[in-house]
């Protein structure tokens, strides 16, 4: 029986009445009474029809504005075209369906090229999730050769069978990108989910939500009972299963990001149009909320490398496509005075001269409106930095989002300016959801907090003829790209049959200790199972240098240890230096769609060396569980525990000034934390004196081609701190 609408219903109402008044004239006196009382019956129900209609209208409208869209036309200036675009799922799948049979077919033979030849942790993945990619992707060519254009079925059916394909894989490097419409939209709730613990279960508590949003009872704090009638923590494993975490914990954490937004370029759109959350509210009592899916375009990533150009940067990437696209959509969604930022420092980076470029360090702390008193940024989005104090004391904090910038120089000298302005007894540096981002910025930050000297990772690609001819082709760094050390074992692979390249750092050693120690107090490292990547790798640099405590909210990071080269990336290196290659094997592909692939393989140093990285991941030395408390406060019982981690640690102290008269060279130290220093000039040795806790002077002869000055502080014969002084 099909449903009727108010309208059929009065449309209905208004036919019957039509009816009725033909027909009154032959009727008995007592038969049009009874007429009557029927047409004012009618009537009646029209009028009642039609006030059902009017209240429905009004509940819908009302519906509407609590679902979080009404608002969005008017939320902060810097997002306000994209959220006041936002349409319900069920609009932008009207977009759906470009694709040919023939960009079908393309799509599969991309994929099966980037998957054979060039993805590193093919053999590791096979044998350790029991996939095989190439026969999947074989099978959807097969299939696809059976059909016509009109037999073909949906294209969603097609990209969730690529996604498989991928996510099998269980490697967040190698992804299959989605064309457009997909390519630049997120899904999304008005609200964000977070994790806590209290009593050692699990809670999952609504944190944020956008700007504006507003309902009587679900607001922030309320505890996450049930999706879809489905227990909330069912719902978290049903959700992780369509994620490629390389660990249950990166799942996991994937699968409570996935419940509330999705990033459509690596993720396909929530299988429901609405979801229905079930909730305790802050008062105690249960209750439900329906919330339609949203749909806008996002935000443009400002200051990220173009993957797909063929450049230096491009080539030294080491980054989760979906950690970046969902952090740039929650800044967007929860956060858009950071994106306000970000664009007017962007627009004024070309008029900004060299001599107000560098903030003056004494007025870097926001004293205005900030109760929080963060230093002031030129990377905003990169960096929160802050002086937090706890019952431990007074200790600096820094929150690095990404390492995902284009210039590392800038990156690194903005870290050393930051954590010069905050307390030098010790030093938090949070890493949480960090996707990664450029090598040599993750790496190269690693010296600036330890004396020793810095061996990046060796890296390694897979022995296959595509890649031979890719390094070939690159062994004279004709376009500041040198492929030249990988070589020859790969060549060499046809005799030897080894699998794996020899390994050589991605990061020039030069620059991985170009700087030197510049923050001598102790450090805390937080992490969490989303980090990935490069920061993976700066996690594994932290432990295997003994830099300091690592502090985990999880019980392990994301454990991604590669470099990963875009499709387009791939194609433009068989393109130069001319000749251009006439047999290249890579196409364009349509409608925007690309993909990404896990080309060289990161290895650790120290006493792992060797180890891949990959699946592995970085251990903490201790956890932490998040607490309510956090989630509501800013971190507060996680910071507290960092802080009391680094009151047991060794506090260390170099600061340096000097003085040139002529020849003569006068120094003066300030010292704690070790007994004997060290001090040389162009790295040879000139003085080595005896200290404590304190201030000294002294003298020294500088050569005429004096450089570079450094200290050495040791205790115990062990090198402790260090510092360096351009002359």
């Amino acid at each position: 029986m099909r449903k009727e609408t108010a309208t059929q219903r009065l449309n209905d109402s208004a036919a019957n009445q039509n009816s009725v008044e033909t027909t009154t004239h032959s009727l008995r006196p007592d038969d049009k009474q009874r007429q009557l009382n029927a047409e004012k019956a009618i009537l009646s129900i029209g009028s009642k029809v039609r006030a059902k209609a009017k209240a429905n209208h009004k509940n819908r409208n009302k519906d509407k504005q609590h679902s979080g869209v009404s608002f969005l036309s008017a939320t902060h200036p810097a997002v306000r075209s994209q959220l006041g675009a936002a349409t319900e799922l069920s609009d932008f799948y009207q977009n759906v369906g470009k694709l040919t049979l023939q960009h079908r077919r393309q799509i599969v033979e991309q994929a099966l090229i980037v998957i054979k030849e060039n993805f590193v942790h093919r053999p590791l993945k096979e044998a350790m999730h029991g996939v095989d990619p190439l026969q999947k992707l074989r099978l959807i060519q097969h299939r696809l050769e059976q059909v016509t254009p009109k037999t073909m079925g949906s294209e969603l059916r097609f990209h969730r069978d690529m996604n498989d394909v991928f996510t099998s894989l269980r490697d967040l490097h190698t992804n299959y990108l989605l064309p457009a419409p997909f390519a630049d939209k997120i899904a999304f709730l008005p609200f964000d989910i977070e994790e806590c613990f209290a009593a050692g279960q699990a809670q999952y508590i609504a944190s944020h939500f956008v700007p504006g949003f507003t309902h009587n009872y679900f607001q922030r704090g309320v505890t996450i009972t049930s999706w879809n009638a489905i227990p909330i923590a069912r719902a978290i494993e049903m959700s992780a299963d369509q994620h490629a975490g390389s660990n249950l914990p990166a799942r996991h954490a994937q699968g409570i990001d996935g419940l509330t937004v999705r990033a459509l370029r690596r993720s396909l759109p929530p299988d429901e149009l609405w979801v229905t959350v079930g909730y305790t509210d802050l008062q105690g009592k249960k209750r439900e909320l329906k919330q339609p899916w949203l749909v806008t375009s996002l935000t443009p990533n400002m200051g990220n490398i173009d993957a797909d150009t063929l450049s230096k940067n491009a080539t030294c990437l080491g980054n989760d496509i979906q950690a970046d696209l969902i952090q740039q959509a929650k800044k967007m969604l929860f956060a858009p005075e950071v994106i306000a930022k970000e664009k007017t420092r962007e627009k004024n980076r070309a008029e900004t001269t060299e001599s107000s470029k560098h903030l003056e360090l004494t007025s870097a702390l926001v004293k205005v409106d900030n109760p929080d008193n963060l230093l002031e940024t030129r990377l905003e989005g990169v960096f929160r930095a802050k002086r937090v104090t706890t019952a431990a004391g007074d200790y600096g904090y820094i929150r690095i989002f990404t390492f995902n910038v284009e210039d590392p120089d800038e990156f690194i000298d903005e870290f050393i300016r930051l954590a010069a302005l905050l307390p030098q007894e010790g030093l938090v540096i949070d890493v949480r959801a960090n996707g990664g981002g450029h090598i040599y910025a993750s790496e190269g930050l690693l010296q600036v907090l330890t004396p020793g000297e810095i061996t990046p990772e060796p890296t390694q690609f897979l022995n296959t003829p595509l890649n031979a001819r890719i390094c070939k082709r690159h062994e004279k760094d004709t376009v500041g790209i040198d492929l030249s050390p990988w070589v020859d074992s790969i060549c060499n692979s046809v005799e030897t049959g080894e699998i794996y390249s020899h390994g050589f750092p991605i990061t020039p050693p030069e620059f991985a200790n170009g700087r030197g120690q510049k923050y001598h107090g102790p450090v805390v490292l937080v992490t969490d199972a989303r980090c990935y990547s490069a920061t993976d790798i700066f996690a594994a640099g932290f432990k295997d240098h003994n830099i300091g405590h690592i502090l985990g909210v999880d019980g392990n990071t994301g454990a991604g240890g590669a470099n990963v080269w875009a499709h387009g990336l791939l194609g433009e290196l068989l393109q130069v230096p001319e000749p251009v290659d006439a047999e290249t094997p890579y196409r364009r592909l349509p409608h925007g769609a690309s993909m990404r692939v896990a080309v060289r393989r990161t290895l650790r140093v120290g006493e792992k060396a060797g180890m891949p990285v990959e699946d592995l991941g970085v251990q903490p030395d201790s956890r932490h569980a998040l607490t309510r408390n956090d989630l509501i406060n800013g971190n507060e019982d996680l910071i507290l525990a960092a802080t009391e981690i680094l009151k047991t640690m060794p506090s260390r102290g170099l600061t340096v000034s000097t003085k040139q008269s002529g020849s003569v060279l006068s120094v003066e130290v300030t010292t704690a934390g070790y007994s004997r220093l060290d001090v040389a000039i162009n790295n040879r040795p000139v003085r080595s004196i005896d200290v404590n806790k304190g201030t000294h002077r002294f003298d020294v002869e500088m050569p005429k081609e004096a450089e570079i000055l450094k200290l050495e502080g040791y205790e115990k014969g062990e090198l402790v701190v260090a510092n360096r002084i351009s002359l």
